[in-house]
């Protein structure tokens, strides 16, 4: 009978072992999970108040360009016509990198996330 005893505190052992090796797992992907989310909220909260700031900015250049270049060429349509082909350029750049851009993002934001 001792060694079915022996074999019993064994693999009682082990079931104890395997329980907290479960619950210690459990707790670091929680901690994981949570991790990743604060991470992610906060950029997306950076992202969205730089843009919205940076996008403010561009407003405001974009209609003081515009009265500046109205003055230097005596024509406010004029000066709205190019400040819209240069937001056109801008765009029509953008578009053509948009592989580089998504390429660089994936890149930066796998360093965070599988770290």
């Amino acid at each position: 009978m001792g060694v079915f005893n022996s074999l019993n505190e064994t693999s009682n052992k082990a079931v104890d072992l395997s329980e907290q090796f479960y619950q210690k797992t459990q707790e670091y992907y929680k901690l994981k999970v949570f991790h990743q989310l604060s991470l992610t909220t906060g950029m997306f909260c950076k992202m969205a108040i730089l843009g919205s700031l940076g996008f403010l900015g561009l407003l405001f250049f974009s209609v003081a360009g515009t009265i500046f270049l109205g003055e230097i060429l005596d024509s406010l349509v004029l000066s709205c016509l190019i400040i819209g082909a240069l937001f056109f350029v801008i765009v029509t750049i953008l578009y053509k990198t948009r592989k580089r851009i998504d390429n660089f993002i994936v890149k930066k934001l796998s360093a965070k996330f599988f770290t």
